[in-house]
């Protein structure tokens, strides 16, 4: 049964509308910092809260299992508007670093029940195809990422809370648009009952540990660059004096151009395979990694630019695919656990590479700490390897 065109459109929508949460505070961050007399390590610190409310989230819907007793699309919608209070009380004057930690702590939590909540409504339409359909999910997640840059640009005129209180808005309309008008999809096949043995169930097969690992390795990377961006720009200024660079309209850029990465990927995985389309971008990106020290020398704005736009594409190009191969090897019932499961991991992992950064940029050099995103794909890259021998 071929689900409604509208269905795909209205996930679109509503997976960028409700995911421009994530980086809301990154996209005010100097403001946060100015406002509330933080200092400059507050920048890994609100991520980093964020990365472990979304973590705590997903155990809790996974070990639940929640997104496959109930249907999903109510899930999104309650955790939508819970997310969007979270992030509004961040303009409240009274905040301190602790309240604004669990305020970030929270917003993290209840997206874990829209990021892969979405996956698993999106799956529950599309079998064949479900790359493509992926590719234009984590398209909007990212677009949704980078957005907050983009308002900053925009709204810089006025004050910084109009950014937050837009993207609350936002969240909320795409928790309602998704409610109203995405009904469970045919191929969803509810959960018969709490199952705490799901954790374990899902790494039992091969082919979906080969995927999950496959994913770990990409979010080692991911989220750190993303966060890194607009540090990245600010350092390549110091270094270059003469150079003036607006930083967030082109921190949206570079963030955001990977939304249309993920599209193409999802019509190249069409052609040459999931896998392969995985296995690829995650090359390019990891040898993004290991050149970056040297782009920092090249006195060249317009090819530093160019550089970080390209990493941007193929950093989070595999995403969608890694996420379609464990939607793809993971059984029916437990679909949205297993998204869950293995979103929960690899957001744990981002915590790791996130505060490393953080902790070694004020002690080593800051054009070579980005080698250290290379670990993540690299790994991966050897273990899908030892996966095509065997």
């Amino acid at each position: 049964m071929k689900p409604p065109k509208r269905i795909l459109p209205i996930i679109v929508i509503s997976q960028f509308c409700c995911t421009s949460l994530w980086f809301a505070g990154n996209g005010v961050m100097g403001d946060l910092v100015f406002n509330f007399n933080l200092n400059e390590s507050a920048l890994g610190h609100l991520t980093s809260s964020v990365q472990f409310g979304f973590i705590s989230g997903t155990l809790v819907f996974a070990l639940l299992t929640i997104a496959d007793r109930f249907s999903p699309s109510k899930v999104f919608f309650i955790s939508a508007l819970l997310g969007a209070v979270c992030n509004a009380f961040i303009i409240s004057e009274h905040n301190s670093f602790l309240s604004l930690l669990m305020l970030r702590f929270f917003t993290g939590f209840f997206l874990a029940g829209i990021y892969p909540v979405g996956m698993k409504i999106a799956a529950d339409y599309y079998d064949k195809g479900l790359g493509k359909s992926l590719g234009f999910l984590v398209g909007a997640l990212v677009l949704g990422t980078a957005f907050p840059h983009l308002l900053k640009d925009i709204l810089h005129s006025i004050s910084w809370k109009y950014v937050l209180l837009t993207t609350t808005s936002l969240a909320i309309l795409g928790g309602l648009v998704m409610k109203q008008f995405v009904p469970d999809g045919h191929f969803r096949k509810p959960g018969k009952g709490l199952d705490l043995t799901a954790f374990s169930k899902v790494f039992k097969h091969p082919q979906f540990r080969s995927a999950a690992f496959g994913y770990f390795g990409h979010m080692w990377e991911l989220y750190a660059f993303w966060a890194f961006v607009p540090v990245m720009l600010k350092h390549y200024t110091q270094l270059h004096p003469q150079t003036s660079l607006n930083i967030p309209i082109l921190s949206f850029c570079v963030i955001g151009i990977g939304g249309f990465s993920c599209v193409i990927g999802g019509y190249i995985s069409q052609r040459i395979g999931v896998k392969k389309t995985a296995y690829t971008t995650l090359l390019l990106s990891c040898i993004c990694c290991l050149v970056s020290p040297f782009i920092f020398n090249v006195n060249v704005e317009i090819l530093f630019i160019a550089f970080l736009l390209f990493w941007g594409m193929v950093v989070i190009a595999d995403s969608p695919m890694f996420s379609t191969l464990v939607a793809q090897n993971a059984e029916a019932e437990i679909k949205g656990t297993a998204l869950t499961i293995v979103n929960s991991i690899g957001f744990a992992i981002t915590i790791l590479s996130i505060q490393l950064l953080n902790s070694l940029q004020f002690v080593l050099d800051s054009k070579n700490i980005y080698l250290l995103l290379a670990i993540g794909p690299i790994l991966a890259l050897i273990a899908l390897i030892s996966k095509r021998k065997a």
